[in-house]
């Protein structure tokens, strides 16, 4: 069996993992450009894992502006197998306060200004994104959670819109009313790439807010987000710290198929495919481009 590398990408308020071993910072360097920010190459109870701060150290990245390619392609390059996305988001629903987890298993994708796939004009693939995270990986960071004594919800659906403003008031309705559980802005085209690159995918939507639909609260705004977040990251630090201490050495098959989605996705004859693009693809896809 392959050995595991966990992966972990801080989102809003989380730039660092505690309990680290043998740690280093490492440029790694992507045919898509630059990712948001080093890769911290560590260990934490002898697991690699490697760490990425989405909107880089000291958050000088919008959602907008991320490379998601290259973030998704340079975990690849460093080795990751699962990748857990440690993201701040606001709530729709009531019962889901400030402070709660929930552990996402759905996306609505609302985002218009990103670059979405790794394939194009000379390579032609369709991943299935039908169920967007691996549930072997959500279910060792449920047990994690549970051990580190953090409160969440197993399960809903995470609306990603574009930013960086948040809602108007119509849209937040217009979100609850289509069922929508939480909302953010950075965990698409995040979770496509991860399935294109077919590396196991989870999210921890760390509830900051609720958007700005609940009339007993006040509208959201960066300073109150701040003021929930560093909780939310202290508890979300626990929860990385079990989640590597107990997860498998070696990484189990998905039953979903996530690490290897590409088996069934490649359309484009081999004859017909541009050599370039190929080129650009060893990490991501050299697994079944003979790369």
């Amino acid at each position: 069996m392959t050995k595991t590398v966990l992966g972990i990408i801080g989102g809003s308020g989380f730039y660092n993992l505690p309990g680290i071993e043998n740690a280093h910072w490492e440029k790694v360097m992507t045919p898509w450009g630059a990712p948001s920010d080093e890769i911290l190459f560590a260990e934490i109870a002898g697991l690699p894992v490697r760490f990425l701060p989405r909107h880089g150290r000291g958050h000088p990245v919008p959602p907008s502006a991320i490379n998601f390619r290259a973030n998704i392609d340079a975990l690849k390059r460093a080795g990751v197998t699962d990748l857990v996305s440690i993201s701040a988001c606001g709530s729709l629903r009531e019962d889901l306060a400030p402070g709660h987890f929930v552990l996402v298993d759905q996306f609505v994708d609302r985002t218009f200004a990103r670059e979405k796939s790794f394939f194009g004009p000379g390579l032609v693939a369709h991943v299935s994104v039908a169920d967007p995270v691996s549930p072997l990986l959500v279910d060792a960071v449920a047990k994690a959670a549970d051990a580190a004594g953090v409160v969440y919800t197993k399960g809903g659906t995470y609306l990603v819109m574009e930013g960086p403003q948040f809602s108007t008031r119509a849209e937040s309705y217009l979100y609850r009313s289509w069922g929508m559980d939480v909302i953010g802005m950075t965990n698409m085209p995040e979770a496509k790439l991860a399935r294109e690159a077919e590396i196991c995918y989870a999210t921890v939507a760390m509830v900051t807010d609720y958007d700005c639909w609940h009339d007993d609260h006040d509208d959201v705004d960066v300073a109150s987000i701040i003021a929930v977040m560093k909780s939310n990251t202290e508890k979300a630090q626990r929860l990385v710290t079990r989640l590597a201490q107990d997860f498998p050495r070696e990484h189990p098959e998905c039953p979903i198929g996530s690490d290897r989605a590409l088996d069934v996705a490649i359309i484009t004859a081999p004859e017909a495919r541009d050599a370039s693009l190929v080129r650009k693809l060893d990490a991501v896809a050299g697994r079944v481009l003979g790369g």
